[in-house]
């Protein structure tokens, strides 16, 4: 294999790969990335059994063929050479890739292209699409409450697809968060969609840049197409929590309240928070909110924001970090809280609506 590029060509791809290929070096293979080149194209993959990536684009190919190359090094050399350079890659005997550009020269170590796992081709052929900028404000309103635990399940969100919706949640049993977009284009869905997906998957479409996505799966895969970049997503297996029963019907007691005072007290009071459970806690009354914390090593800390507020008086504890991860996902100026009593689970949600359903369920710590 042999072929010539510039080098902002090929950068930006290799850069994305990144987040893909395999750190853990569990098998050294998935450390590398597939190069292959023909018909005037390199189409590069890269995957750690979970998630992949393909992605492909023109080059001068003089000669075809394909192999593998370590994912993390070829970047490095890539970005160590000069802007607008024309670089040339040359597969040489004994699994060597030599990159040259101007006087500087490299040889790199492959691994045989035999080797490589298959990763499978989306079809796209049912012509599934939607809006990508919708999509990914839906992804930064759950992408933190993903959680990374032995619970397989709970390692993603949920998507349901019909075919005038999409929906989004994730839980990490503590908290729930919950999204939703009405579509003003019907998908072409044969059924309705529900799957877990993973949270690599998210955060790599959260660095895609297009107006709209494609999608399409198949039994054991997701397919996510945006230009000339594909993320092949495995299906998590497993039973997501029932949500529905968990979003809170009736809390009387409800607190309108601007995102912006409530953020920044919360951020001063937290500083005296202790590590561990980063608990704050709220004494709401008639048009107050006052936030208290207390470190015994460090001291306490106490602030108040002006709220309005109907209902009974009530002392609750909070996660700090959970309430700033809702607030910073809020687009309007009001948030919403609805509170039950001191043991129930709160539900909060911006008080206009917004352009993206946003719901956000918080269980309550004892402080």
């Amino acid at each position: 294999m042999k072929f010539l590029i510039e080098r902002e060509k090929i950068i930006g791809e290799l850069q994305l790969l990144q987040g893909i290929v395999e750190k853990r070096n569990t098998m050294p293979i998935l450390a590398n990335i597939l190069l292959s080149g023909a018909k005037g194209e390199i189409e590069i993959t890269g995957t750690d059994l979970e998630v992949g990536l393909r992605t492909h684009f023109e080059a001068q190919i003089e000669e075809e063929g394909a192999t593998t190359i370590s994912g993390k090094k070829i970047f490095e050399i890539i970005k160590s050479i000069p802007e607008g350079a024309i670089v040339t890659f040359k597969e040489a005997d004994e699994l060597t890739m030599q990159i040259k550009a101007g006087e500087s020269e490299f040889k790199v170590l492959c691994l045989p292209r035999e080797d490589y796992p298959q990763v499978p081709d989306g079809k796209f052929e049912k012509g599934i699409g939607f809006n990508l900028n919708v999509f990914q404000g839906m992804i930064d309103r759950v992408f933190n409450v993903i959680t990374q635990e032995q619970r397989y399940y709970l390692s993603g969100a949920l998507l349901i697809m019909n075919n005038n919706s999409i929906e989004l949640v994730s839980t990490d049993g503590h908290r729930l968060a919950y999204t939703s977009k009405k579509l003003d284009n019907v998908l072409n869905l044969e059924r309705e969609v529900r799957v877990i997906v993973a949270k690599k998957t998210m955060a790599e479409l959260r660095k895609f840049e297009d107006d709209s996505i494609e999608f399409d799966l198949n039994e054991n895969n997701l397919f996510f197409r945006v230009k000339n970049r594909t993320i092949i997503s495995r299906i998590i297996e497993g039973k997501f929590p029932n949500f529905e029963a968990v979003i809170p019907k009736e809390n009387p007691n409800m607190v309108i309240v601007s995102k912006e005072e409530m953020t920044e007290a919360i951020r001063r009071v937290s500083l005296f928070s202790t590590e561990r459970s980063k608990g704050i806690k709220f004494y709401i009354s008639k048009n107050e909110m006052r936030l208290f914390s207390s470190n015994p090593e460090i001291g306490e800390a106490r602030d108040k924001v002006d709220v309005d507020y109907s209902g009974e008086d009530v002392e609750i504890g909070f996660n700090s970090q959970y309430l700033l991860d809702f607030l910073s996902n809020v687009r309007g100026e009001k948030v919403r809280i609805e509170i039950k009593d001191t043991n129930s689970s709160v539900l909060m949600k911006p008080e206009a609506d917004e352009d993206i359903n946003y719901l956000y369920v918080l269980m309550p710590m004892k402080l």
